[in-house]
């Protein structure tokens, strides 16, 4: 069955209005197996502010079909509730979007607010989370950046930071490290890369938050690594949010958000109330002929 989306994707202009270097195709798909009847939650498609880029709406799709439920989460984040069927089950996406083939913007004169000009809906990012427990990082994050030149170049040099201490591998995955334990292990994942850097930015009063979403490997050298949902920060400077990737620590091309929050616990990209296996997990963004 396929999910409904808001009607506002109508009113994107037609592709001759849209001048774009690249179509992007991505998608998803989830293979699970279910010993019995299963709620479920996914957070699986494109951000709407990516609607205007859309060529092929990027349905949530289930086999077998059963009715999908949609809403929007306190962060803003297009969320599908359902349940799956006892046995085998899947979830899959797949939409093509246009993309201006530029890499991520940068703004080196942004500047770090004071706290007490900063908008009132940035302060959940500057509190400590789930993942990111800034009560243990404070004094190591003053100690390391406090002398740092404010604005852009502290959070680059956050991000600079992690980039080199923390060693990446999927075997380093674990869904309880949080950004205190990263520091003292110096490896994980994407996530683990992000949730240390957000946890230092908002210790040294910059607002930060999560991001998972798809990331292109346009543009970077083979062989490309498999596909997988990628994970990110959002930092405010100079009243706007900026993207910074403390992992791969560059400018990308090809970047498209799916979910944020103030860490990965509020950005699931599935989240089941029951027994499961996973038994295949598929992700893509590539160039679309």
């Amino acid at each position: 069955m396929k999910q409904g989306r808001p009607s506002l994707v109508r009113l994107r202009p037609s592709n001759r209005e849209r001048k774009a270097d690249l179509r992007i195709s991505l998608g998803c798909r989830l293979d699970f197996e279910f010993p019995k009847s299963t709620p479920l939650i996914a957070m699986l498609n494109v951000d709407s502010a990516r609607y205007r880029d859309l060529e092929r709406l990027d349905y949530l799709t289930t086999s077998p079909c059963v009715p999908i439920e949609s809403y929007r989460d306190v962060f803003g984040n297009w969320c599908s509730r359902l349940t799956a069927p006892p046995g085998a089950f899947t979830l899959a996406t797949h939409g093509i979007f246009l993309d201006s083939g530029k890499q991520d913007p940068v703004f080196p004169a942004a500047f770090q607010h004071v706290v007490e000009d900063l908008p009132s809906d940035t302060f959940v990012f500057l509190l400590g989370s789930r993942y990111c427990d800034t009560d243990l990082l404070s004094e190591e994050a003053w100690r390391l950046f406090g002398n740092s030149k404010t604005g852009w170049a502290r959070v680059q040099a956050i991000c600079d930071y992690v980039h080199q201490h923390v060693v990446f591998g999927y075997e380093h995955a674990l869904p309880t490290r949080t950004a205190a334990q990263t520091l003292a292990e110096g490896r994980g994942v994407c996530r683990d890369f992000t949730h240390l850097a957000i946890s230092f930015c908002r210790c040294v009063n910059i607002p930060a938050r999560y991001c998972t979403g798809y990331l292109s490997d346009i543009g970077e050298p083979e062989p490309h690594p498999p596909g997988d949902f990628a994970a990110w920060m959002e930092v405010f400077l100079a009243n706007r949010w900026w993207v910074f990737d403390p992992r791969n620590n560059q400018r990308r091309i090809g970047r498209f958000l799916v979910g944020r929050g103030r860490d990965a616990a509020d950005v699931p990209l599935t989240q089941t109330f029951g027994e499961n296996t996973l038994r295949k997990f598929e992700v893509w963004t590539k160039i679309s002929d």
